[in-house]
């Protein structure tokens, strides 16, 4: 199923279903920038910062699927032929786009691989990059200067869209200082390295180990000893929240769940691919740590945003 929808200036929110894409319709009469963002966040803030002169289109773009399990489309192969200007995570989660890219060569397509643009190995352990608070700005400014290079004689207003942008951060940035201030070395616990850079950001300590997390990501099962460790974390009261992938669950993880919510440790879901509708990528963002303040102060679960 295709959602389209006519998305312009700093309002865009992405909306959208499985395999499906989200475009943002340039204004009537402009010339306008075919682009992709090959998850929906990145695809999200494309539209801001390109505006009414670029159309831009969404692949992953559903939070009830399985973003490492996607398998596209021949209709995403020549919406990704047609692009010339693509947004894609790397950090091998979504290798497909850059197969695609390779079966159509364009030297005038612009690619920004947030990955190279952060300078992070390909041995990088969490591939979840839009999740660090450093992250979607250096993204942002990269999409200002592909576009200005596209359409020069539209810099200035992808600039003011940029510095827009930066300063629509700021609410999001505050939450974290400030639960970072009140609520120092947090523990908590999650399933999947989902949100790890958000949370080390807010100062939390996550007592899951990595190779836990792994295994869930990779949808292998944990040995048995390392479950019953997580499982440890609530029944002994050693956490006050546990961040849960909402997006990808297993029986597993939901009886982890249900142990958490046994011992009253609240539950925090999060997602990989950006909630829709209703949501853009600052007011996403915002809602996690506004989440996770609640589960800390309160002990309020929010399991679905």
């Amino acid at each position: 199923m295709v959602i389209v929808g006519a998305l312009t200036g700093l309002t865009v929110l992405a909306a959208g279903c499985a395999g499906g894409t989200t475009t943002a319709n340039a204004a009537n009469g402009s010339t306008g920038v075919d682009a992709i963002g090959a998850e929906n966040e990145y695809a999200n803030v494309l539209g801001q910062i390109g505006g009414r002169y670029v159309h831009v289109t969404a692949i992953l773009d559903n939070p009830n699927t399985d973003p490492h399990t996607f398998e596209a489309s021949p209709r995403v192969a020549q919406e990704v032929s047609a692009a010339s200007l693509i947004v894609q995570n790397g950090v091998g989660y979504d290798t497909w786009i850059s197969n695609m890219e390779a079966a159509s060569a364009n030297p005038k397509r612009k690619v920004i691989v947030v990955q190279h643009l952060l300078g992070l190995p390909d041995s990088t352990p969490n591939p979840h990059l839009w999740y660090d608070p450093k992250t979607m700005p250096a993204v942002a400014k990269a999409m200002a200067s592909d576009l200005s290079a596209l359409l020069p004689a539209h810099a200035a207003y992808f600039q003011a869209n940029l510095k827009a942008f930066d300063r629509s951060l700021t609410p999001w940035l505050n939450a974290i200082a400030q639960f970072k201030a009140k609520y120092p070395g947090v523990r908590v616990a999650t399933t999947e390295p989902v949100a790890d850079y958000l949370l080390q950001a807010m100062g939390a300590v996550n007592l899951t180990p990595f190779t836990f997390q792994a295994d869930i990501m990779s949808g292998h099962e944990p040995p048995p000893q390392d479950i019953a460790l997580e499982n440890g974390f609530f029944t002994q009261h050693k956490v006050r929240v546990f961040a849960y992938n909402q997006q990808v669950v297993s029986s597993l993880t939901t009886s982890i769940r249900d142990t958490a919510l046994r011992a009253g440790v609240p539950v925090v879901g999060v997602y990989e691919t950006m909630p829709t509708p209703g949501y853009n990528y600052q007011s996403w963002m915002r809602a996690e740590v506004n989440a996770l303040q609640k589960a800390v102060a309160s002990k309020i679960s929010t399991q679905k945003l």
